[in-house]
């Protein structure tokens, strides 16, 4: 079943006029269970206006620090963004489950690394833990940030970028892009772009010499920055990413309805987790594993159910399925049968999975 602890709210404050940063106070005989690496995250949940409302916030504090702290920005519409940028006070309590995700590499303090960094917007918390670590306990590693916002004011973490970069005056180099400011030098004015991008690596990044890539923003920023990078020559497995979910583009649309044509009825499920056999069939209604199962009664952890926080994740142990979308599984997770569980279509008469992974 999901393991979600009530944690107080240590602390809570404006970092933009849109966000918010939110310390938590991790009681000491749960500290261990919330040990957590530079870049995965946090899943939340409150009840809000009487709907369960999940979402899953990165940490932007560094596991040195011993600090469990997130970014929320206000998106237009959102529950818990609106909730947490405008109600949430230090003293509360929220459901939180211990810290997951994959976007991170091992720290290696033994080899020199050249690191570089793409954020935009709130795209800068898992960066901030995860460049704050490296730089910390890798001694010999640099790291280059490009970070694109709209406009100076809404920088999130600005001054303690700025704090970092005097700390590593020699192994930490920042470039700001911004849209809707314009800067002295137009070459930061505006979005990263193919000319961009190619202009950054002829001229500021080395990529013969780049041991990993992180990149953090829409879709359409990542892939763009990931292509361009292949296509210069840095190996895809040095490239890792996380992003945020903004709708399927009209390709995906296509390969969701192929999938779904693919569907079985009447599909028998049964779901292990925590040691526990729950069965039910497949609703007509629900076409992925995680829905049918909540509808079923089932307690499961999920948060995004956009196929991009990892949260659902299962394995595949009897039957099969084909996921709509996947933005969180590698490939070499795929190849182990782990699949997500709020993008699974079930394809076969039984199915088997295992959330005990």
């Amino acid at each position: 079943m999901a393991e979600f602890h009530s944690i107080k709210v240590a602390d809570i404050y404006k970092e933009t006029k849109d966000t918010s940063v939110v310390t938590f106070d991790i009681p000491e005989h749960l500290q261990e269970d919330f040990g957590f690496i530079q870049g995965q995250h946090l899943t939340l949940k409150k009840e809000i206006n009487g709907e369960d409302v999940r979402r899953s916030y990165s940490l932007c504090s560094s596991p040195v620090d011993r600090e469990w702290k997130v970014a929320i920005k206000q998106i237009p519409g959102g529950a818990f963004s609106t909730y947490a940028n405008t109600e949430l006070k230090a003293g509360d309590m929220l459901e939180i489950m211990e810290p997951s995700g994959n976007f991170y590499v091992k720290v290696d303090a033994a080899t020199p690394k050249n690191y570089i960094a793409f954020a935009a917007g709130s795209g800068i918390t898992p960066m901030l833990s995860i460049i704050k670590t490296h730089l910390k306990l890798e001694p010999e590693c640099t790291f280059k940030l490009f970070y694109l916002n709209r406009t100076a004011k809404s920088i999130i973490f600005k001054e303690e970028i700025e704090q970092l970069k005097n700390k590593y005056f020699q192994r930490f180099h920042t470039f700001h892009f911004l849209t809707k400011e314009q800067r002295d030098i137009e070459f930061l004015n505006g979005r990263f772009t193919s000319e961009k991008l190619k202009t950054l690596t002829d001229n500021f990044i080395d990529i013969d010499d780049t041991a990993h890539c992180f990149i953090c923003g829409p879709q359409e920023m990542i892939f763009l920055i990931r292509d361009e990078f292949v296509n210069a020559g840095l190996s895809k497995d040095k490239i890792h990413y996380e992003l945020f979910y903004s709708g399927n583009s009209e390709e995906e649309n296509k390969h969701i309805a192929e999938v779904l044509e693919h569907k079985a009825e009447g599909t028998k499920v049964t779901i292990i987790d925590g040691g526990k056999e729950f069965q039910f069939i497949m609703d007509d209604e629900y076409d992925n594993l995680l829905d049918g199962a909540l509808a079923a009664g089932a307690d499961l952890p999920f948060a995004c159910k956009g196929g991009v926080c990892s949260t659902c994740k299962c394995k595949i142990i009897e039957g099969s399925v084909e996921m709509k979308v996947n933005y969180a599984l590698a490939e070499e997770e795929v190849a182990k049968n782990l699949i997500l569980s709020c993008q699974a279509v079930p394809t076969s008469e039984e199915v088997v999975v295992d959330f005990d992974v």
